[in-house]
């Protein structure tokens, strides 16, 4: 066959629409670089279209350089999505930081162990004093930590 529906490339390549949808049109729709024909011919893929091998591509390169058209912005439901697993992501580093900084000090005041925590992550990303309190909670409920009987600001590390 010399054309190819969208449906058929689909079906034959197994490769997400959004991501071939945007392959396509690098190959279809870029000006002087179309490797392939689109019928019909617009800057948009649709189901419907058919692609045809452009017989009148040329190239004086042995090797022909075909830049991707940018994907698409994530939606707010995807941006959610990937901010809620970065932070599950996150929630190990974190609390080994703080098991690290507890073990090594054996006790600390609240505020340091923010301090520290936020110092030891700040070259992978920043934390959220917030998430890091939450975790330092999450580790007195397992018994990794405990607080002071007489000041409740002070951590200490169990062994």
């Amino acid at each position: 066959a010399d054309s190819l529906s969208y449906t058929e490339i689909q079906q034959a390549t197994d490769i997400p629409s959004s991501d071939l949808k945007r392959n396509l049109q690098s190959l279809a729709c870029v000006k002087g670089k179309a490797v392939l024909r689109k019928e019909p011919m617009s800057k948009e893929i649709s189901e419907e279209d058919v692609f045809h091998f452009n017989e009148k591509f040329t190239s004086k390169l042995v090797k022909v350089k075909i830049g991707t058209v940018a994907a698409q912005k994530e939606s707010e439901p995807e941006k959610q999505e990937t901010r809620h697993k970065v932070e599950e992501d996150r929630k190990p580093q974190i609390e080994a930081a703080i098991v690290r900084i507890m073990k090594a000090r054996r006790q600390l005041e609240h505020n340091n162990v923010i301090a520290e925590v936020t110092k030891q992550l700040s070259q992978r990303f920043m934390s959220n004093p917030s998430v890091i309190k939450k975790r330092i909670e999450s580790l007195i409920d397992r018994e990794f930590l405990e607080r002071d009987k007489n000041d409740g600001r002070i951590y200490r590390y169990l062994a």
